[in-house]
Order: structure tokens, then C-alpha cells, then sequence
């Protein structure tokens, strides 16, 4: 995966909670094969509403998704994490992710901020306001900002998942990070053992 330092750039606000996967990525998507061109099926049954946030041309080409809270929820489907990286975003701030969803995230490079409500809707509200408000997610010092509107705030992150982002870490990368030592074991592996090859 891409490493994430820094992201920055405009937002959508997505003024609605409890958004489960399913409405992320609707399941008739879930039938391709790559991991490619979900972001057409982002949000699909909503995006038929012309007056669907993600339809208005204001918010084309933004970074950043705001949304409301209990973000992620229902299957733990890796698909709606693909559609909104592939859709562009590479950041989703919210007050509460599913834990599931918050987990697969963190394994494709897409940067979940939680934030307390107050910040969430502050930000919500200053995204509305201005469509041209630009967001500053800096993963290396875990905060959130929008300088424009007087807007900072930090989010959590663990060591280990900000080493992961920052590194473009996935979960091939942190084995091949021991390619040394897994080769130098096969070369002394036991002969009497199932052949890796």
C-alpha cells in the first residue's frame, strides 16, 4: 500500500450516521473480481438522488469524507474501504467508526480520524459553509485541522497503526520486512520438510 504522512485537501460532508457498508458499497457491487473500479458503486442507491452530497459539483474531486457518527457499520466488507479509496479519498473523519471497517482502513492506507462529536460537527458544518474549506489529517502528528475555519483537534492512532500508514505498510509488507531472516531459514530448513516451492 501507498504510505500516508499527510493528507490535505476538501471534503465532502456526509451529514448522516450509522452508514453501514452496505450503503457504502451496495452488495450487487460486491460481484467484480479486482480490487479496482468500486469507486462507480460508492454510495450508488443515494447517488441516484441528484441532490445526494456526492452529486453536487462543489465537492468534485475531495480528499477527505466528513461524516456523521457510527461510520462503517454491518459487514466487514473491505469493499467500502475500496470504493472510497478508488471514489479518492484517502481520509474519512468521523466521531465513531465500526471497529471492523476502522480495521480495514488501516490495512488499505485509508486514514479513519475519529474526533469528538463537537469537533465532528463543527467540521460538518464548516465543510457546508464552504465547499472550498481545505482539511489537513496528519497521521505523523495525529491531528485534524482546517486552519481557515479555526478548526484543530487530534485524533487517536496507536504506534503501531501510524508506523503502518506512515511506512505503506500493509500486511505483506510487515512479513517482507523479514525477507532476511524467512530466507535465511528456508536455506536451513530441515530437508525431511514440505517443500515451499
Amino acid at each position: 500500500m501507498e504510505a500516508v504522512r499527510v493528507v490535505t485537501g476538501t471534503a465532502v460532508p456526509l451529514d448522516r450516521s450509522d452508514v453501514d457498508t452496505d450503503q457504502i458499497i451496495p452488495s450487487d457491487w460486491l460481484k467484480r473480481v479486482e480490487r479496482t473500479g468500486f469507486g462507480a458503486g460508492l454510495f450508488a442507491e443515494w447517488r441516484d438522488d441528484r441532490d445526494f452530497v456526492l452529486n453536487h459539483e462543489e465537492y468534485a474531486g475531495a480528499t477527505v469524507l466528513v461524516a456523521g457518527p457510527n461510520f462503517g457499520t454491518g459487514s466487514s466488507r473491505e469493499h467500502a474501504v475500496w470504493a472510497l479509496q478508488d471514489y479518492g479519498f484517502r481520509a474519512v473523519i468521523s466521531p465513531q467508526f465500526a471497529d471492523i471497517f476502522r480495521n480495514n482502513c488501516t490495512k488499505a492506507g485509508l486514514v479513519p480520524v475519529q474526533v469528538d462529536p463537537a469537533t465532528g460537527r463543527e467540521l460538518l458544518d464548516a465543510v457546508f459553509a464552504d465547499p472550498a474549506l481545505e482539511i489537513t489529517v496528519d497521521v505523523t502528528a495525529g491531528t485534524v485541522s482546517a486552519p481557515a475555519a479555526g478548526i484543530e483537534a487530534r485524533f487517536p492512532l496507536d504506534e503501531f497503526t501510524r508506523e503502518r500508514l506512515v511506512n505503506g505498510w500493509d500486511d505483506i509488507g510487515l512479513s517482507l520486512r523479514y525477507h532476511s531472516e524467512i530466507a535465511s531459514y528456508e536455506q536451513q530448513r530441515p530437508g525431511w520438510l514440505p517443500a515451499t516451492r
